[in-house]
Parts: structure tokens; sequence; C-alpha cells
């Protein structure tokens, strides 16, 4: 059997800018940035501090002795900062480097955020779709030299270039940590806003797509639109740490997707199956395959 992502790799290399990264935190995880259960946990101390009280060795555990439900991050932070503003301002520690964190390199462009913009770059990838509130890609999108068009707000998927006629296009599904718009709870991750909408349908509809450090889970009007489209122009793949949660396999099912076991976002865009995609040239990435199927 051929390894799927020397699959992956190729079908990159051979039709440049026809795939869309699908990017969820798992993306920013290696670069100090929470994801939401680790957000949770971080929020249920505050609130065990607040009430006197020691919620170790688990956290979690405590909310649910204490609340008699289990803790869920929309829920937790729509009750712990009520209204949109208050909840990015809460957020934003999460996502700006201290001076410490700065000189250990953390809340940084991770080694996946920079090996996108590569990809970008050298015009193997063009439109990249976040749930993740952080700079992180636009920040290793500068660094090569790259503005891209950011859509975070009904406004910008309005007034946003054409896809076809920009370089790279952010399609921040949720929103950006320094806007107040920042989808969290559950009834605003339920659905977008009609533009944004639109948009999401024609990239689903008209490119490939790799999703990576996504689990599914709270996205509801993402999933909605995923399935919504029943288009296979090209191929989906999603690279994932673990088996994906029943709703991850209900859109593996329906899309046809196939799905890559990796050790981490970092791993993934830097190993060598993929990374040759800019890093060799057309024969020295033909004689590779032509070795690997040996080997294989």
């Amino acid at each position: 059997m051929i390894d799927p992502s020397l699959s992956l790799a190729i079908s990159v290399q051979s039709n440049p800018g026809v795939f869309a990264l699908l990017l969820g935190s798992g993306v920013s995880q290696s670069a100090g940035v929470p994801t939401g259960r680790e957000i949770v946990v971080e929020l249920i101390r505050k609130l065990a501090a607040l009430k006197g009280e020691d919620c170790n060795p688990d956290p979690e555990a405590w909310y649910k002795s204490s609340f008699d439900r289990e803790a869920n991050y929309s829920e937790l932070l729509s009750e712990v900062a009520k209204s949109p503003a208050e909840r990015m301002q809460l957020l934003r520690v999460y996502f700006e480097p201290s001076e410490s964190e700065r000189e250990q390199g953390l809340k940084l462009p991770t080694l996946a955020h920079k090996a996108i913009a590569e990809l970008v770059s050298k015009g193997y990838i063009r439109v990249l779709i976040t749930t993740n509130f952080d700079r992180l890609l636009e920040s290793a999108l500068e660094g090569v030299g790259i503005q891209p068009v950011v859509i975070s707000t009904e406004d910008d998927a309005k007034g946003a270039l054409p896809l076809a006629h920009s370089r790279c296009t952010i399609l921040k599904l949720n929103g950006d940590y320094l806007d107040t718009r920042l989808k969290n709870t559950g009834d605003e991750l339920a659905q977008y806003e009609s533009s944004t909408e639109r948009l999401l349908d024609q990239v689903l509809d008209e490119y490939g797509l790799v999703v990576c450090g996504w689990s599914a889970e709270s996205d509801t009007a993402l999933r909605r639109a995923l399935k919504r489209c029943s288009t296979r122009r090209f191929s989906t793949y999603w690279a994932t740490r673990s088996e994906p949660s029943p709703l991850g396999n209900d859109l593996v099912t329906f899309r046809q997707m196939t799905v890559l076991t990796i050790k981490g976002a970092d791993e993934f865009f830097n190993e060598r199956r993929v990374s040759m995609i800019v890093r060799h040239s057309l024969l020295e990435f033909s004689e590779y395959f032509r070795l690997s199927l040996v080997v294989c």
C-alpha cells in the first residue's frame, strides 16, 4: 500500500493552489497557545480559587462535583464572562506572549506555521481556513514577505478580493482575538453570517482540503457546512493524532476522507514526505517516490 502522506504530497505538488488547509487549535498547541480544554481547566482553577477551594488533582471532576454538570468550554466561558467584549479581554492573555514567554519562544509561530508559510510562498497553498483566534499564521506569512487577506468578520467577507485574485486568504471562522465579535459559545458557533457561509461553501466546493489540529467537536456550523457540500472535486485528508470522535468519523464517512495518523502538526508539516513538495525538484520528488514504492 502507498503511504497516504505520499499521495497527499503528490496531489499538492501536482495541483498547486488547489488544496486549502483547515487548521484547528492543535496547530498552535506547541506554541503554548492553549486548546479549549486547557482554557477550561484554567478557568476552573480560577473559580476554585475564588471559592477558596482546592480543585486539584482533577479540576474537571471538582467542577462536576460542585456544579452537578460536566465542564463545557462555551458554557463556562459564557458564565464567567457575560459579554463578547469581556470574553475578548479574558482570552487575550492566552494569545499574547509575555516578555518571559517571548524569550522562551512561546506564543510565536511554530514549525508548522512556518512550513505552511513556505507552502504559501511557493504557491502550493493559497487558502487557509482556521477556527483559531491567534495571529500566528499571519506572523509566519509576514516572515516570508506575504501580507494575507484576512477575513474574520461578515464585513471582511463582503469586501474581500475574490479568492482567485489573492495570493493568500485566511478565513478565520470564529474571529480574531482582538475583535469583540469572537465566536465562543455554543449559540455563537451554531451559525455563520451569510457572507462568511457563502465563502466557506465556495472553498469546500472548489478546493481539496487538508484538515489538521481540528477535533470537530465544538464547531457546529463548520460541521454542517462540510456535510452540506456533497461535491468531490478533489480529495479531503484529515491529519490527526488520535482516532476521530464519533462526530469526526461521521464527517470522514460522508466526505470519504483519507485519515492520516500523525505525531503532531509540527512533525506533519515538516516531515520529509510533505516538505519535499517545496524543497525538492520534480525529478528528486519522483525519484524519492520511486524508491518509496520499492521499500513498501
